[in-house]
């Protein structure tokens, strides 16, 4: 029989087995929700795809390193009054030689509707010649809408409503002509001066720059998301498949 100090004893030294065992089995139930996050967050690594997007600003591009790093390339197909750039197709070839889903961007220098339109029928009528469809695009077409250099701001155009107008005759003249349309700009931009989904309708897809650990814009389809993804030595602009 055990004395009244021994039954005390034994029940305390239960109490405090049992709070060491519910603490071990609570911290185990973190570190297994820690590893489960991990292990989420890896799949999602996994499943997303990566690109850049290149034009004759880049020079030398080196195929074999993207290839292996990358799984898209959007290429810049002109900009302007009619101007292709100069190294439109053999960026073009050398992307579908080396197995990389393709899509082609336009720099706008549009001032007006009219122009935005033109440069559009300039797009189309490029990529007709070329043979290429929208099924050679699975990374669709792109209107690039941005002031990198000023043009715009130098020649008095800065009106949202109108950077919005001119993004729709863009989108539809590429619609008519069969060929998935988006827009490209900055988180900034998109904010500030472009009304997309009234202008071009809720389905239209959004390329949105905006170099950080995130993106802030729910609906972008690609984030274009650093200047300075190093590949083979040389420095792109990296972007994200978001869906």
């Amino acid at each position: 029989m055990y004395t009244w100090h021994e039954e005390e004893w034994r029940y305390r030294h239960r109490e405090r087995e049992e709070e060491s065992g519910l603490a071990e089995e609570m911290e185990q139930e973190v570190e297994e929700e820690e590893v489960d996050e991990e292990e989420e967050q890896e799949e999602e690594c996994e499943m997303a795809r990566y690109g850049i997007d290149v034009s004759e600003n880049n020079a030398y591009i080196p195929w074999d390193a993207v290839a292996n790093e990358m799984d898209f390339v959007i290429i810049r197909l002109g900009y302007g009054h009619g101007h292709l750039d100069e190294d439109f197709w053999d960026n073009y070839e050398q992307a579908k030689a080396h197995g990389l889903s393709v899509g082609v961007y336009y720099y706008s220098y549009a001032l007006d509707v009219a122009d935005a339109r033109e440069e559009a029928e300039f797009l189309v009528e490029t990529l007709r010649e070329g043979g290429i469809t929208d099924a050679d695009l699975p990374m669709g077409v792109w209107f690039d809408m941005e002031d990198a250099d000023g043009y715009k701001a130098n020649n008095d155009v800065w009106d949202g409503d109108l950077f919005s107008e001119m993004c729709a005759e863009f989108v539809n003249v590429c619609k008519d002509n069969g060929y998935t349309c988006g827009v490209y700009a900055s988180l900034s931009w998109f904010e500030d001066f472009l009304d997309i989904e009234s202008h071009c309708g809720n389905d239209t897809p959004i390329w949105c720059a905006q170099w950080d650990s995130e993106c802030d814009m729910e609906n972008a389809t690609i984030w274009q998301y650093t200047d300075c993804l190093e590949i083979g030595g040389r420095y792109f602009d990296g972007n994200i498949l978001m869906q």
